[in-house]
């Protein structure tokens, strides 16, 4: 299956998009990675122009189809709870844990938060410790802090809950 593939700027750096016919396949940051002769399918555009309404803060939620075949079920199972994650909002691995029905799945969440494969759409990065501070994000704390300070900044959750 052929893979197309984009890299869009963002406030934060440039965003490597990458699609098959099915849906996104892939979103990461890549400001050291340049793409030769890039091809877009509409699975690309649509989720440029959507990232780009986010970081305008003018979208909250994503409408994009996802091609994420080959991973484990698990793994889908728990991105699919990050995506019930309002925009603005935290949960702990705990809080995803209860979510799928087993508490002590804790770190087996963590795992898969982690090889989390479409960042932003799939929102990792609203995961937070336990104890309410940030913890690891793939792409830096620095980044985690940056889009849920963006995340608050455009929605009606209280400012005393900035990171």
């Amino acid at each position: 299956m052929k893979t197309f593939r984009s890299i869009i700027e963002s406030p934060i750096g440039n965003l490597l998009i990458e699609a098959d016919d099915h849906g996104l396949t892939s979103l990461s940051f890549s400001d050291n990675i340049q793409v030769l002769g890039s091809q877009s399918n509409d699975h690309i555009v649509a989720a440029e122009l959507q990232l780009q309404e986010y970081f305008k803060g003018v979208r909250e939620d994503f409408d994009l189809p996802l091609s994420l075949d080959g991973y484990p079920p698990f793994y889908q199972k728990v991105w699919t709870a990050l995506q019930q994650v309002s925009y603005g909002e935290t949960k702990t691995y705990l809080d995803i844990a209860y979510q799928l029905g087993d508490p002590k799945a804790v770190r087996a969440v963590g795992t898969a938060n982690g090889k989390n494969p479409i960042a932003i759409i799939i929102p990792c990065h609203r995961v937070i410790g336990k104890n309410g501070k940030l913890v690891g994000y793939a792409w830096g704390i620095d980044t985690k802090r940056w889009l849920l300070r963006h995340e608050i900044a455009h929605s009606p959750v209280p400012e005393h809950l900035l990171f």
